[in-house]
């Protein structure tokens, strides 16, 4: 049973995801009034700065399954946000942004400041950035399989 305490102490997978649930809550609760949640936000922007993606593309990005994504892409298509139609490889899927999705993210841009500045003003700007870096490398070794 030590070794269990140890584990919730020390174990940076369980440390990371309960910081994300956390960090999410603060997102979500600003982006409410829009009714986006934050991994649309994401979405949404990844897809806006990509331009046209490719589903395989916007997962690795993302560093998603593309079950998942593919399950939240429904939602954003569903709303009218995005469109995915077939690719120049007809194997493949792409991803555009509609202007509707494009008005959403521009409401949803000072939401997000406010959110972020939440965070930034809870850490404070050296420790969020180091945070930032930190994270970075994680997702680094995510993607060194």
């Amino acid at each position: 049973m030590e070794k269990c305490k140890e584990i919730g102490q020390t174990c940076a997978c369980y440390k990371v995801r309960k910081a994300a649930r956390a960090v999410t809550k603060i997102y979500e609760e600003v982006l409410r009034p829009i009714g986006l949640r934050a991994t649309q936000f994401s979405l949404l922007m990844a897809t806006r700065v990509m331009g046209p993606v490719t589903v395989v593309k916007l997962a690795q990005v993302m560093v998603m399954d593309r079950t998942t994504l593919t399950r939240n892409l429904q939602l954003l298509e569903t709303r009218g946000l995005i469109t995915i139609k077939t690719g120049e490889d007809r194997r493949e899927r792409e991803v555009t942004l509609t202007t509707s999705g494009m008005e959403v993210l521009t409401k949803a841009l000072p939401l997000w400041e406010e959110a972020q500045n939440r965070v930034k003003k809870g850490l404070g700007e050296e420790r969020l950035h180091n945070l930032l870096d930190d994270l970075s490398e994680m997702i680094s070794l995510a993607r060194k399989k």
